[in-house]
C-alpha cells in the first residue's frame, strides 16, 4: 500500500468526498441542455485545480463538461498498456442533492441508524451489509438529501489513489487516464465521449457497491412508449361518444401484472417498468422502461406491453394505440468478452488488496455499458456505496479506503504483467 505522507499538503480520502458531496450537481431529466444542469460545472472546475495541484498532464475540461487527465508512466513503462478510471459527477435527479450535510457515525455497532432530520433511518433489516461494517464510520446524509456517495465516493477515491502515486514518485506504474463525466444519472453521460482521442486500452469506472465486487454485466436496456388515442367531445353532450384516453391507459396500466416488475424480481431476472404518464381525453402517453439481461429477450417484453395495450383498446372501443420502443444500452458483457484481461486483472488486484473477489452483475447500467459498445472495455469496481437514490444512501470509510487500494493495484497488476 502507498502511504500517505504526514505533511500531505492535499485533503484525505475522507475530507475530499466531504467537500465533493457538498458540492450541488443534480442532473435533470427535463434539461435539453448538456450537460443538463449548469452546476455540475461547478465540480468540474474543482476537479481541474486538483488535478493540476497533482501534477498529472493534459488537465482540461471540454466543452461537454469531461474533466480528463493523464498521469505519465514511470521511465521505462511507457508501452505498458493505458489504464483508465473513470466516475460521474452528477447525483441522481429524483432525490434532492443540495445542501447535503454528510453525517458521521463512528463505531457502528449494529442495529438502525437513525438520521438527524425528518425522523428517516436506515433500517439494518433493509441493509444486511450493514453487519460487514460493525466497528467502522459510516457516513450518511442528514434525513432531507442523498448522499452523493453515487459517485462522488468514485471521484474521492481516484483522487486519493492519484495522490498516494504523487506522494510515492518511486513507486513505478504505467500511464494512467481519467475522465470525470456529467449526466450519468440521466443516462447520456458518455453521449459525447471521444473514446479514440481518449487514448485508453481499458478502463474502470468506480461506481459499484459492496467491497470486492467487480461488476462484468449490465442490463440491456430499451425504453417503451405506448400512446393511447382516444376521442374528445364536449362532455356535456358526450353519452356514447366520447372515448377517454386517459381512461384506457389507466386500463392498460392496471392490466399488467404484478410479476416482472422491479417490486417482484431479483438477480438477473428482467422486468417491464411504468415510469410516466401524461395526456388528457384525446391522447395519453405511457413510458415503460424494459430491462432483462439477455438481449433477445427485450423483444419478448416488448410485446407482452403491445399485447395489453391492445387489450386495453378491446375494452374501449374506439381507442386505439401506437407504440414506439427507443434502444438505451447493451449488457456490457458481450464486448468485455473481447478484452478478457479487464474482468482478470481487475479480480486478481482485489485479491492482493486482501479481499474476496466477487464477479458481480448490476441491475442497471453504468456508464461502461456505452464505453464498452464504443470500443472500451470498461467493467465496473466497488466504491463502497449503498442504498443510493435515496435519503438512506450511505458508505463506509473503510470500503473507500479498500476501493483506494483496489485502483493502485489494478494499475500494478497491468503494470507487472505488461511490461
Amino acid at each position: 500500500m502507498l502511504d500517505r505522507k504526514p505533511d500531505s499538503r492535499f485533503p484525505s480520502l475522507v475530507d475530499r468526498f466531504v467537500s465533493y458531496a457538498k458540492i450541488h450537481t443534480t442532473s435533470s431529466e427535463e434539461s435539453e441542455t448538456y450537460p443538463s444542469t449548469e452546476r455540475q460545472w461547478d465540480l468540474a472546475r474543482i476537479l481541474v485545480d486538483e488535478l493540476k495541484a497533482l501534477g498529472l498532464d493534459d488537465v482540461a475540461v471540454d466543452e461537454h463538461c469531461y474533466v480528463t487527465a493523464t498521469l505519465p508512466a514511470s521511465p521505462g513503462l511507457e508501452n505498458v498498456p493505458v489504464v483508465a478510471f473513470i466516475a460521474h459527477m452528477d447525483t441522481y435527479p429524483e432525490v434532492s442533492g443540495e445542501n447535503v450535510v454528510p453525517t458521521f457515525h463512528e463505531n457502528y455497532q449494529g442495529g438502525d441508524i437513525e438520521l438527524p432530520k425528518e425522523g428517516r433511518k436506515i433500517l439494518a433489516d433493509e441493509n444486511p451489509y450493514l453487519q460487514k461494517c460493525l466497528g467502522e464510520t459510516i457516513i450518511t446524509a442528514d434525513g432531507t438529501t442523498l448522499l452523493g456517495a453515487d459517485d462522488k465516493a468514485g471521484i474521492a477515491e481516484i483522487m486519493e489513489a492519484l495522490t498516494r502515486i504523487h506522494e510515492n514518485p518511486d513507486w513505478r506504474h504505467g500511464p494512467v487516464k481519467i475522465a470525470f463525466t456529467p449526466d450519468e444519472e440521466v443516462g447520456t453521460g458518455v453521449k459525447y465521449f471521444d473514446v479514440e482521442k481518449f487514448g485508453a486500452t481499458v478502463a474502470y469506472t468506480m461506481d459499484g457497491g459492496q467491497r470486492g465486487e467487480v461488476e462484468n454485466e449490465t442490463y440491456c436496456a430499451d425504453s417503451a412508449t405506448v400512446t393511447f388515442v382516444g376521442r374528445d367531445i364536449h362532455p356535456g353532450y358526450a353519452k356514447g361518444k366520447m372515448v377517454p384516453s386517459v381512461k384506457v391507459a389507466g386500463t392498460f396500466l392496471a392490466g399488467l401484472p404484478r410479476e416482472g416488475t422491479p417490486e417482484t424480481t431479483e438477480g438477473k431476472e428482467g422486468y417491464i417498468h411504468p415510469i410516466a404518464i401524461k395526456g388528457n381525453t384525446s391522447e395519453t402517453e405511457v413510458t415503460l422502461l424494459i430491462r432483462d439481461f439477455e438481449l433477445d429477450q427485450l423483444p419478448v417484453w416488448a410485446e407482452k406491453i403491445r399485447k395489453h395495450a391492445a387489450e386495453a383498446c378491446a375494452q374501449w372501443p374506439g381507442s386505439e394505440f401506437r407504440m414506439e420502443i427507443k434502444e438505451y444500452y447493451r449488457n456490457m458483457k458481450y464486448d468485455l468478452e473481447k478484452e478478457p484481461r479487464a474482468m482478470s486483472y481487475a479480480l486478481e488486484a482485489v485479491e492482493r488488496a486482501g479481499m474476496e473477489p466477487i464477479q458481480g452483475s448490476i441491475r442497471g447500467g453504468t456508464d461502461g455499458s456505452v464505453l464498452s459498445a464504443k470500443g472500451l472495455p470498461t467493467p465496473n469496481i466497488f466504491t463502497g456505496e449503498q442504498a443510493f437514490h435515496g435519503y438512506g444512501e450511505w458508505i463506509c470509510v473503510k470500503d473507500m479506503e479498500l476501493a483506494t487500494e483496489t485502483m493502485l493495484r489494478i494499475i500494478e497488476v497491468w503494470t507487472e504483467k505488461e511490461s
